[in-house]
């Protein structure tokens, strides 16, 4: 399993996590949000009175309505890149990675309108009548290659494949697998429940929901989405107004550091600006999906007779995802003070390294050293031999660091109990050999755990952490259930409608077993499939950029003869 992460991890380095990526990613949404002129800021109103239904039509085709397309890819996106995945940005990064998650959706609800548009404008229908449609379909229709002779040569075809196959492969990478991992945690630390409890029930549910298809999953989530935004809401603003001295403080971290990084503060240990600014913008990225073009695929699915009044809806899905519900957990996280704070945890292998030497996370040139070391600039000499435990208590002079933090009262249990005896390390890592024994003490936690921490610090007390389980569980349960309708959309691309039973039944069988697995693992897994999905979604919208300019221009000539007294906000030339 190391190994396994060791891999994620090297070519997330080359991919998703390196600057080109990123720069790439923001630099597309800069360049149509300047393009057609700040459309996410100019269309806003316009987009809230489609989603009210205001200019619906008879006879316009589709599965679901605008609301319902809307909510399926807001249960799509607001998962636990909310709720996990600030916590795990601003515990890599520092407060300020949340603003560079903020730029990255305000950018990206432009990306997803011109994504969404395109998507619905050239979808297909499949065996069944159902919508079928995505940026596979736009790829596949419009970005083959015409030569001189006349002669077409098909990229569009196979750029469509390589997409379909990577949106499947990430229904189990994003969509899934992170999802029921984190609720396992969350109610194993919240109620005791086993994760592998925890995830039978959820999958036997996940199942019933998925074999209806896009209709009972519309209808579901167009129930749940409101429902789940309003507990998490209530939660974290009982957080903020009970810490309401550091508001202000909150804000003044976020926006204090932006350019230059983030300095050690209590447990932890620093950031550069390129590796806040990455994790920024790799968490916006996973929180709203902005570029990935997962969301085009439920978008396509709404019944409307202009494919740009479903892009305009798509506009407001990163405010409510990242601007809105993102913002409010990060302002939790720092005003209740435990983003910095060492907790008693226990400890995950994959996620903790251990120093032949001592270290002081007090001393600035230890600090350095130590993120050096992690940010693969420098190396530190690590600890090969045998641990000498005595009652639970490492004899060896060492440094343990976990989670990015230097670990305090360590103990080492085997069954629950203090453990005596030798444990084999190589290369800094616990082999355990024979014997597994686990490590606990204090250091910073992240993800799910973080947030939970956080919620109980308001007047609601230790209550308030059943709320993070009980929002976590309702927002990760239906971003798996949307994902499932973009793997089997994928599918009817690949291989048509009747295979998708076959591609629900493993989907099912993955959610289960991603119950009880390593959460830094697939984390990792995580965010290579974003990359998969983004690189040919980004270069295609590109490419098409006169294409998506055109459409626009065509809707408001249309809208404004069928709407003569409605003001427009576009000047039609």
């Amino acid at each position: 399993m190391q190994q396994l992460n060791d891999f994620f991890q090297n070519l997330h380095s080359i991919l998703g996590g390196h600057p080109w990526f990123v720069f790439f990613l923001v630099g597309t949404g800069l360049f149509f949000t300047i393009y057609l002129r700040f459309p996410q800021l100019r269309y806003f109103r316009h987009a809230v009175k489609i989603v009210k239904g205001k200019f619906d039509k008879k006879g316009d085709k589709g599965d679901t309505s605008h609301f319902q397309a809307l909510t399926t890819a807001l249960s799509g996106t607001v998962g636990t890149g909310n709720i996990a995945g600030v916590a795990f940005a601003i515990f890599m990064g520092g407060p300020a990675a949340l603003f560079w998650m903020l730029v990255t959706a305000f950018v990206g609800m432009c990306t997803k309108f011109v994504e969404v548009t395109l998507s619905h404008k050239y979808r297909d229908f499949d065996e069944q009548g159902m919508v079928a449609g995505g940026p596979m379909y736009y790829m596949k229709k419009r970005l083959n290659i015409n030569l001189k002779n006349g002669k077409l040569i098909k990229t569009g075809k196979w750029l469509g494949i390589f997409f379909a196959a990577a949106t499947i492969l990430s229904s189990f990478g994003s969509g899934s697998m992170p999802q029921i991992n984190s609720i396992t945690d969350s109610v194993l630390a919240t109620f005791g429940i086993k994760r592998i409890i925890t995830g039978a029930i959820m999958a036997v549910l996940l199942a019933f929901v998925i074999i209806g298809g896009i209709k009972r999953i519309a209808k579901v989530t167009e129930k749940l989405v409101p429902s789940m935004a309003l507990i998490y809401i209530i939660g974290a603003l009982a957080v903020i107004i009970t810490n309401y001295q550091n508001i202000i403080p909150s804000f003044g971290a976020i926006f204090s550091n932006v350019f230059s990084g983030q300095a050690a503060v209590g447990g932890f240990l620093g950031a550069s600006f390129a590796f806040m600014f990455n994790q920024g913008v790799n968490r916006g990225l996973f929180s709203n999906e902005a570029g990935q073009g997962s969301a085009p695929i439920a978008h396509s699915a709404a019944r409307a007779h202009e494919p740009v009044s479903e892009g305009l809806v798509a506009i407001l899905e990163p405010f409510i995802d990242t601007i809105i519900i993102c913002t409010i957990t990060g302002l939790v996280l720092l005003s209740s003070g435990v983003w910095n704070e060492k907790l008693d945890n226990q400890f995950q292998n994959t996620d903790m390294i251990i120093f032949a030497d001592t270290y002081n996370d007090e001393v600035k040139e230890d600090q350095v050293a130590i993120i050096n070391h992690l940010s693969n600039e420098s190396t530190l000499p690590l600890f090969n031999g045998e641990l000498e435990i005595i009652d639970g208590t490492i004899q060896n002079e060492l440094t343990i660091v976990h989670a990015r933090s230097v670990a305090e009262d360590i103990k080492v249990l085997f069954e629950e109990k203090p453990f005596s005896g030798k444990v084999k390390i190589i290369n800094g890592r616990a082999g355990n050999g024979d014997v597994d024994v686990i490590f606990t003490g204090k250091s910073l936690i992240h993800s799910a755990p973080l947030t939970a921490r956080a919620f109980t610090k308001s007047f609601f007390g230790e209550w308030g952490k059943y709320i993070v389980s009980i929002g976590l569980l309702l927002f990760a349960f239906s971003t798996a259930i949307s994902w499932s309708y973009y793997g089997d959309r994928s599918v009817t691309f690949l291989f048509g409608s009747k295979y998708v039973v076959f591609y629900r039944i493993f989907y099912v069988i993955g959610f289960f077993f991603a119950g009880f697995t390593d959460t830094t693992i697939i984390w990792n897994l995580s965010l290579l499939t974003v990359v998969f999905m983004a690189i040919p979604n980004l270069f295609g919208i590109l490419l098409l950029q006169k294409d998506v300019k055109g459409t626009i221009k065509n809707y408001w000539v249309n809208f404004k003869s069928e709407h003569p007294d409605v003001k427009i906000p576009e000047k039609i030339k």
